[in-house]
C-alpha cells in the first residue's frame, strides 16, 4: 500500500511538472574537461524555424538586450575549479550565463543566480562575471542551438554565428 502510494504521488508529481523533453526548445546539456576543470551548461535548445534570430527586430536574441542564452529556463554554466574566462577569474560554483548579442561584438555574463526562468528577473547586480568577445559567421547553417565544450573552451553555435569563449 505504502509503495503504490509512493509510487502514484511520483507519478502525480510527474505529470505536474510536465514533460519537458516535448516542449518545441528541448532540454540540452554540454559537458567536457577544459585543462582539468569540468564545465557543464544546461539550457534549452529552440530553433530557427525561418525567423530573424539577431537583429534589433527579433524576439529571439536581439542585438543589445540580455539573452538567456537558451529558451525557457535560463542557461546555467558551471564549473568544478576556478577558470579564467576570456583571461578574468571565475570561481568555481554554477552561474545563470547570459549574453548580450552584437554584431560585432557580445558581451557573456555569469550571475549568481542560477535558477531563473528566462532573464525577466534578471539583476545586472548579481554578476559575478561579464567579458566581452566576438562571434564568427559559421561555415553552415545551425537550425538548433548547441553548446560544445572543446578544449579551448565554450562554442555556442545557433543559426550562421559562432561564439568562441576562451577558457582555460
Amino acid at each position: 500500500m505504502v509503495f503504490a502510494l509512493a509510487g502514484a504521488l511520483m507519478s502525480l508529481t510527474t505529470w505536474a511538472q510536465g514533460d519537458k523533453s516535448n516542449r518545441p526548445s528541448p532540454p540540452a546539456m554540454a559537458s567536457g574537461k577544459v585543462n582539468g576543470a569540468t564545465i557543464t551548461i544546461n539550457y534549452s535548445s529552440p530553433s530557427v524555424k525561418g525567423r530573424p534570430v539577431w537583429d534589433a527586430g527579433s524576439t529571439l536574441a536581439p542585438y543589445g538586450k540580455v539573452w538567456r542564452s537558451g529558451a525557457n529556463e535560463a542557461t546555467t554554466f558551471e564549473t568544478d575549479k576556478d577558470v579564467m574566462v576570456e583571461g578574468k577569474t571565475l570561481p568555481a560554483g554554477k552561474y545563470g550565463f547570459f549574453t548580450i548579442p552584437g554584431e560585432k561584438e557580445w558581451t557573456v555574463i555569469f550571475n549568481k543566480v542560477a535558477n531563473q526562468w528566462g532573464a525577466f528577473k534578471y539583476d545586472q547586480g548579481q554578476d559575478v562575471l561579464r567579458v566581452t568577445t566576438k562571434p564568427v559567421k559559421s561555415a553552415k547553417m545551425n537550425e538548433r542551438l548547441v553548446y560544445d565544450i572543446t578544449g579551448k573552451g565554450v562554442l555556442l553555435r545557433w543559426e550562421h554565428v559562432e561564439l568562441p569563449i576562451a577558457i582555460k
